[in-house]
């Protein structure tokens, strides 16, 4: 049975032979071992291109600025299901990273894809950018509440990650229409949702990112890698220094019979 496209049965990202790993069209042992970072690497398998300096640069402050954040729900999922099967860290990994989705870890993507459709909307329309925020977030409140890329639980004066992070944009001259966009929204959320929220980490992520020339498809990658790593962290002292079943204890206690 036929299901999908299946009229370009091709790949470009790596071939071997008895001899040799192409990836990207470069040497793996002759090119890349020894004279790439990892990071450069991570630019390259996702576009096919070198990152040039500030590509560079900016890939590797995303990755440290996400990574980790404490205990959040994908850390406790991971040191949880550790706990239960501790022959499995590779189950544990994927653990903390299935609830990857709008709310947590993955909210990056959904707020590059906002960002991406507003830029395309001023681009179409030639509106000035406060008139594009304005009719972006009102039709997207039509559907949700949140707007992504602002408002955060614990730092509700401002993430300084986001910061930071737009800070070296602008001195580094990278921040463009995405950022200009992302500014424009939060100037427009006092006139159309009636407060003003402060941007989170996951506002100027894509925006700069974007900037750059990373591809919205490739978006909640940059989460998945840099919480990876975060996790590993977790679950190599969850090896040694065991709290999972201390944080499923604590959920015994606190969560309460409301049944039958």
């Amino acid at each position: 049975m036929r299901i999908g496209k299946q009229d370009q049965p091709f790949s470009a990202i790596c071939t071997s032979d008895a001899d040799s790993i192409t990836v990207r069209g470069l040497d793996l042992c002759e090119d890349i071992i020894g004279k790439f970072d990892f990071s450069s690497y991570f630019w390259f398998l996702v576009t096919g291109q070198q990152p040039d300096e500030n590509q560079s640069f900016f890939l590797n402050a995303v990755l440290c600025a996400l990574a980790e954040h404490g205990l959040v729900p994908s850390v406790v999922a991971a040191r949880m299901t550790l706990a239960a099967a501790p022959e499995a860290v590779q189950g544990a990994v994927a653990a903390g990273l299935l609830g990857c989705g709008s709310v947590v870890l993955g909210s990056a993507e959904v707020a590059g894809r906002f960002y991406a459709k507003c830029v395309a909307d001023q681009r179409a329309s030639g509106d000035d950018l406060n008139t594009v925020a304005v009719r972006q977030i009102t039709e997207l409140r039509q559907t949700t509440k949140a707007i992504p890329g602002f408002g955060h639980p614990q730092h509700s004066a401002g993430d300084p990650r986001a910061n930071l992070l737009l800070k070296l944009a602008d001195e580094r001259g990278v921040s463009g229409e995405h950022v200009a966009m992302m500014r424009a929204l939060q100037a427009a959320l006092p006139e159309t949702i009636g407060r003003s929220l402060p941007v989170n980490v996951n506002g100027p992520i894509p925006a700069i990112m974007l900037d750059l020339g990373w591809p919205v498809a490739a978006l909640k990658g940059i989460g998945l890698l840099c919480r990876t790593a975060g996790l590993i962290g977790h679950l190599t002292e969850e090896a040694t220094r065991p709290i999972g079943f201390v944080m499923s204890g604590a959920a015994a206690q606190v969560i309460g019979y409301d049944g039958e």
